[in-house]
């Protein structure tokens, strides 16, 4: 006798999945260290900002052409998105948790520290050190704040 009973739905797999906060958070890092906006991004895909901000804060999926389309725009491949995942992100796939094999924090790594590289201050600093152009004005930049995080960490 088979069952007619239907398998539990497990919404964690479509719903703020690691993978797609990954890709929300490449694609949020792509778009400020270009210094575009997200209603400038969002007028080359011709879909609002507000969709943006779902995109990269993983409410919305982004699918495969919606993708490739950005990838074009931010002047960046595919993988670029899924560039730097981390072992725990790629475990947190939809087959995975919907199997049960896995479960995570989502919003933090292994660590329990959020990701600094997604901060604001992360990225308009990292934008602005580009901004110089002089080769050598730059790494004295990167030296002295070297030597100040050097410092402040010894104290």
């Amino acid at each position: 006798m088979v069952s007619s009973q239907k398998p539990e739905r497990n919404f964690r797999i479509t719903n703020n999945n690691a993978i797609d906060m990954h890709v929300g958070k490449r694609l949020r890092l792509r778009r400020t260290l270009l210094g575009m906006s997200q209603e400038q991004l969002g007028a080359e895909l011709n879909i609002t900002f507000q969709q943006v901000q779902k995109y990269e804060r993983a409410a919305n999926r982004i699918s495969a052409s919606r993708l490739w389309d950005m990838g074009q725009i931010l002047d960046v491949p595919i993988s670029y998105f899924f560039d730097d995942m981390s072992e725990t992100t790629m475990q947190a796939s939809p087959r995975r948790v919907a199997r049960g094999l896995d479960t995570i924090e989502l919003d933090k790594d292994p660590s329990g520290v959020k990701d600094p590289m997604v901060r604001r201050e992360t990225l308009e600093l990292v934008r602005a050190y580009y901004n110089i152009e002089s080769a050598s004005a730059r790494k004295r930049v990167a030296d002295m704040v070297k030597t100040i995080a050097t410092t402040l960490t010894e104290e």
